[in-house]
């Protein structure tokens, strides 16, 4: 399920690079340690994010001034991604720095621990906000089990890094993006203080959309025929759940008990549709539809956004109003 670090790789590259490209990047004030970036594009905050919730926060407080980038490209499945020496550039030489944190993202402390620009601001978003731990249910598939041992004697947690599925958590880092820019950009602070009010208030919109469409449904549960990176928002709006495998599984075929599980899960509970995540083929959940005469929906984590979504500037929002509908659908 999570994917190794190659710590001694990301070393070498990072010194490489900072040989052949330090002195484009960087100068050293004569009176100060702290080295300044200097070969930007223009004279905007370079933000860089690994995904896209907080890029798409950071379009929305920033607008027109801050270069906003993000690392996983369109369409790409962020769990198997690893930087490539330019992504390591554009974090070497960035203002703002937001990433998630948690294993599936071990390769960024590797490199910020190497960052000679020790200027840039850093944004862990699972450290400013309510965590919980990963939970494994009732008829769900476990990858760990192979290596649960040594995990088990070690008494290590592993906490749920899908943070940005609680609207709740979502407000928390909207409101610390902008603070940071704030700080920064004094000059622009009241820019981003009138957007991040405006957003956060959007936010607030949809958070009582979702409470609404709980409030009066039929139903409490939700069933994924997938991998389930819900956790939050499951917990925020009082849902339970049941899925194939836990939101950074690997594994893409289950067993066929956990299908049947869930297929009589489905039938017993009368449930009307059974969810799949975006970047996924849907066939688990084509198959317990099937079974059981429920529809398929997709329900989007907002891990990512294909191209088509990228270049018709589909936002966080958009998404979460799309998974309002299709739970509106599932809980009647």
């Amino acid at each position: 399920m999570k994917k190794l670090t190659k710590i001694f790789a990301f070393v070498i590259c990072i010194s490489l690079l900072c040989c052949m490209f330090g002195c484009e990047f960087l100068e050293e004030k004569e009176t100060d340690d702290t080295p300044v970036t200097v070969s930007k594009k223009d004279d905007r905050i370079s933000v860089v994010t690994t995904i896209f919730p907080p890029y798409d926060f950071t379009r929305e407080i920033a607008g027109e001034l801050a270069d906003v980038t993000m690392l996983l490209g369109p369409g790409e499945e962020s769990h198997t991604y690893e930087p490539t020496p330019q992504d390591i550039i554009k974090i070497q030489s960035c203002d703002v720095f937001i990433y998630t944190g948690g294993e599936s993202e071990s390769w960024a402390e590797d490199i910020l621990s190497s960052l000679d620009n020790k200027s840039v601001k850093v944004i862990n978003m699972m450290q400013i906000t309510d965590i919980v731990e990963e939970e494994i249910v009732e008829g769900m598939e476990n990858d760990e089990d192979e290596e649960s041992g040594d995990d088990a004697e070690s008494g290590e947690i592993e906490y749920d890094e899908h943070v940005w599925t609680s609207i709740g958590n979502a407000q928390k880092i909207t409101q610390t993006i902008a603070d940071v820019l704030c700080d920064i950009d004094e000059q622009n602070s009241s820019v981003y203080t009138a957007n991040c009010e405006k957003y956060l208030a959007e936010l607030s919109a949809l958070k009582n959309t979702f409470t609404r469409i709980v409030a009066d449904g039929n139903r409490k549960t939700v069933v994924f025929g997938d991998r389930f990176p819900f956790r939050y928002f499951t917990e925020e709006f009082g849902l339970e759940y049941y899925a194939a495998f836990p939101g950074c599984a690997e594994q893409s075929e289950p067993s066929a008990g956990t299908v049947a599980f869930l297929i009589e899960k489905v039938k017993a509970e009368n449930i009307p549709v059974v969810f799949y995540i975006e970047m996924s083929n849907g066939k688990v959940a084509e198959t317990i539809a099937e079974s059981t005469g429920a529809k398929t929906l997709r329900f989007h984590s907002c891990h990512n956004v294909t191209m088509e979504e990228y270049i018709n500037h589909t936002t966080y929002i958009d998404l979460m109003n799309r998974n309002a509908e299709a739970l509106e659908q599932a809980l009647n």
